[in-house]
């Protein structure tokens, strides 16, 4: 039967293997090949590029009066997607030195989706990308085309759209039910309101920029975006360029010298967690190609303040241009669109198919942005040539997030070989979210669903009662060893998976995991101790992958299940447990929990016990499982 299974399984696998991502062959063997890559060429590509399908995109929209409601086969019924490209538009336009593409008039595009994005009650990014497009055209309004093509009446609307009091309670100094980071949208769209002339009391903007850098101000490095939760992820990075940007518009040197310390503390764990292939953060919220984009964002950021520069400016520029080629490989040249739904990618809550469109020229526009700026950076180091290669360097350490008191949080960074990851300690959406669980995030052979609640390498425990716990969402200790190659964490505070994130239960039981890095690969040893007799009716784990194969074989009564792919192989194995464990493989297909963040999860390793696990007071039990990543790597 098993033998039976291992066909089916590869058969499956096959099949699958078809659809996986085009760049199966690793950046580091194309890399090999190349030259030197010259600026010029790669500015010429990417302005071909954007001329390109900017184009494309309007010459697409017939009329905005009533407004399309697919853009190159796209909806554009979703949030933020006329704002978007107001964005776009001001960008290419200010970018390219014109003010007409496809023949049509931008300024007054622009002016007809500023009246169609307020009537669809545009918030937040929308009025930021509305304000960032009237930038575009000059901060003086008397010669700026846009404001001078508006009527009075257009001209009212347009200002409705800049007022951040849509999202923010002045008077309270508090974001109406959004995360954190919104502070730093809000903060922005008031500094360019102030910079254009359009509100001319300075106190609001002070205010609220005291406010948005409160965080940063109050002694953090690093932004929680759910206070007081522990929601450490991307967005602090951005939070940190986002309020920097708006005190420097705004002329406050008290609050960009407030800001340095974080932001060059972010920027070097950012370089630390980047992939060769110029992929960031890889855990929480709006990753996939976002991340990408981040990656060139910030290589413009640190272009331009290069006190921030986590390394030379030349092996930045071999990150921008990695993130680019995934881009542009992400992108389809038939469609105009990036892959947002292709077989295997995430079901991220905020993408829908109603904004597919915005997610595309979100994509334009950010890189519009990101390249002007980092071609001038280059240009004034003279730089005219750099390797495709980066030189990251081995990592090894633990960054602190929050070590106070309370509910710890943090990540551990491992780069070494052809061995990387992070694992974090920090609280998701909602309790034990898939893309937040104390996992390896980033080792190879290793992926998760986006935004499941399902044990990622992290067991859920089912209790009598039927209440499922997860030791996740930031720890009660943490304990990283002095040579950051072993990191142990503490939970007697465990949380109900899928409830609120931040609340936390006691059922009785203490759990001590600790993480080690092995010859070849990574360790998890965990001891469940209970302070009462507590039974568990299934203790249950998942080691979902990309991998196509599944082998397994028994020598010397140890199991061994190779998750093999074209990429390489993770060897994953139980070395003892103190209850019975069954494994099984699932595969997943086009299921929700088969999506990842950048392609396919096809197959799952599940671990779990074939019986209750009865624990006695004071008496502990433990198991122990290795992941091998098959190949030359030493620690």
């Amino acid at each position: 039967m098993k033998k039976r299974m291992l066909l089916q399984v590869k058969a499956l696998g096959l099949l699958l293997g078809a659809f996986l991502c085009a760049n199966c062959e690793t950046f580091a063997q194309m890399e090999s090949r190349e030259p030197q890559i010259q600026t010029e060429e790669l500015d010429q590509q990417i302005r071909t590029f954007l001329q390109r399908e900017v184009t494309a995109h309007v010459s697409d929209i017939k009329t905005l009066d009533p407004p399309p409601d697919r853009v190159v086969g796209a909806l554009t019924i979703g949030e933020f997607s006329w704002g978007t490209f107001m964005r776009t538009l001001g960008a290419y336009a200010q970018f390219a030195g014109t003010k007409t593409i496809a023949s049509r008039d931008v300024p007054q595009m622009i002016g007809k989706m500023a009246q169609i994005e307020l009537g669809h009650g545009g918030k937040t990014w929308a009025q930021l990308y509305a304000a960032m497009a009237l930038e575009s055209f000059g901060t003086d309004l008397k010669r700026n085309a846009l404001w001078q093509v508006l009527s009075s009446q257009e001209k009212e609307a347009y200002l409705a759209l800049l007022d951040p009091g849509r999202f923010y309670d002045a008077k309270n100094y508090k974001l109406i039910h959004l995360p954190e980071n919104y502070f730093g949208v809000a903060a922005r769209i008031a500094a360019i309101d102030y910079e254009l002339g359009l509100n001319k009391d300075r106190a609001p903007l002070d205010d609220l920029l005291n406010r948005a850098a409160s965080q940063f101000t109050g002694g953090a490095l690093f932004a929680d975006d759910a206070l007081p939760t522990g929601r450490y992820d991307r967005y602090s990075n951005e939070y940190a360029r986002a309020l920097y940007d708006a005190a420097e518009l705004a002329g406050r040197t008290d609050l960009t010298k407030a800001l340095a310390p974080s932001l060059k503390e972010q920027m070097k764990l950012w370089w630390d967690l980047l992939s060769p292939d110029g992929y960031g953060y890889s855990w929480g919220r709006s990753l996939g190609a976002i991340s990408y984009m981040d990656t060139m964002e910030i290589a413009a950021f640190v272009g331009k303040h290069p006190e921030f520069r986590p390394a030379p400016l030349s092996q930045i520029a071999s990150a921008y241009c990695a993130a680019w080629r995934w881009l542009r490989n992400d992108f389809k040249d038939e469609t105009h669109l990036l892959s947002v739904f292709t077989f295997g990618r995430g079901e991220y809550s905020y993408i829908s198919k109603e904004r597919e469109w915005q997610q595309t020229t979100t994509f334009l526009a950010k890189i519009i942005g990101a390249h002007k700026e980092f071609m001038d950076a280059l240009a004034r180091q003279d730089l005219t040539t750099f390797s495709p290669q980066r030189s990251f360097g081995d990592v090894a350490r633990f960054v602190y997030f929050r070590n106070d008191s309370g509910r710890k949080s943090g990540v551990w960074v491992v780069r070494h070989g052809n061995v990387q990851f992070a694992l974090p300690f920090v609280t998701g959406p909602r309790a034990a979210t898939s893309d937040y669980e104390p996992a390896p995030y980033g080792f190879p052979g290793f992926a998760v669903p986006v935004e499941k609640i399902y044990p990622c390498l992290v067991p859920f425990l089912e209790l009598e009662d039927g209440t499922t716990i997860a030791a996740a969402d930031g720890a009660d200790e943490i304990h990283p060893s002095s040579d950051g190659k072993s990191v142990s964490a503490v939970w007697k505070r465990w949380v109900v998976v899928g409830t609120e994130a931040g609340q936390t239960v006691n059922p009785g039981l203490a759990t001590e995991v600790t993480w080690t890095l092995t010859k070849n690969g990574l360790r998890r040893s965990e001891v469940i101790t209970p302070s009462k007799a507590v039974t568990v009716r299934r203790l249950w784990m998942a080691v979902p992958t990309p991998a196509d194969r599944i082998m397994t074989s028994v020598a010397n009564n140890s199991r061994s299940d190779r998750l093999i792919s074209k990429e390489g192989t993770l060897e994953v194995r139980v070395l003892r447990s103190d209850w019975p464990v069954k494994i099984s493989a699932f595969a997943a297909g086009d299921d929700p929990l088969g999506r990842g963040d950048r392609g396919p999860i096809p197959l799952h390793l599940i671990l779990e016990t074939t019986r209750n696990v009865s624990f006695a007071p004071g008496t502990p039990q433990s198991w122990d499982m290795e992941l091998s990543v098959l190949g030359d790597t030493n620690f």
